[in-house]
């Protein structure tokens, strides 16, 4: 489960519109906006080189918030979107929606697989193919999960992983309504390939009895 919620620091930004966003830029920030909740939509900025170090580190759009901004509440907030600049992929704005507790959201969890090493399947040879590495799921704010977990200890070569077998947090649910594979465990490609010349050798073999039947079927008619 989500540990402690990191705190994500703003400022108010002065006025709107795009005069105000570039103005806001040439100041080494990114401009942004707040919204959600029943409130009035607050128009914010933040430090570039803070915003850019938590792109970084990964999951900023999957990842609780607790937006603290001088002069306001601290409010809970997830990110919904983050514009980019199209030559050097450097974000230029960024959509925050405020979130209560028990507000339910579709958030992209991602998948995480334990147990590899002891995995009967994987010993024999096989292959661990990822169908998902992170899985859709719809969350209350308040309870939102780190990963999903997919155990390998048992999975032998053939076995399949759905998400009917995660164990999913209170609340949580798939936003697909069906029971979708997350991964599998498959035969190695050698051995699918010797299958293969096993297979085009007996029908090789049947081929040839055939016609060495036919031709004795025409030499006794002869």
């Amino acid at each position: 489960m989500a540990g402690k919620i990191p705190d994500l620091n703003a400022d108010v930004r002065t006025g709107t519109g795009k005069g105000a966003a570039r103005q806001a830029r040439r100041a080494g920030n990114v401009p942004g906006i707040v919204y959600g909740g029943g409130i009035d939509p607050l128009p914010i900025q933040i430090p570039f080189n803070a915003l850019l170090k938590r792109l970084k580190a990964g999951r900023f759009l999957s990842t609780l918030f607790n937006l603290k901004v001088a002069g306001q509440d601290d409010v809970r907030v997830i990110c919904r979107n983050v514009q980019r600049d199209v030559v050097r992929d450097l974000p230029t704005h960024l959509d925050l929606m405020r979130l209560h507790r028990d507000t339910r959201i579709a958030m992209y969890i991602p998948v995480t697989f334990i147990n590899e090493e002891e995995c009967p399947g994987l010993k024999q040879g096989g292959v661990l193919t990822v169908v998902r590495n992170e899985v859709e799921l719809s969350v209350i704010a308040g309870d939102i999960p780190d990963e999903i977990v997919i155990d390998l200890i048992k999975m032998e070569i053939g076995d399949v992983a759905h998400i009917s077998e995660v164990d999913l947090p209170s609340g949580a649910r798939p936003t697909i309504d069906r029971d979708f594979v997350i991964a599998n465990v498959s035969a190695p490609t050698v051995l699918l390939a010797e299958d293969d010349e096993v297979v085009e050798g007996e029908e090789g073999e049947e081929a040839a009895e055939g016609e060495e039947g036919e031709a004795a079927d025409d030499a006794s008619e002869e």
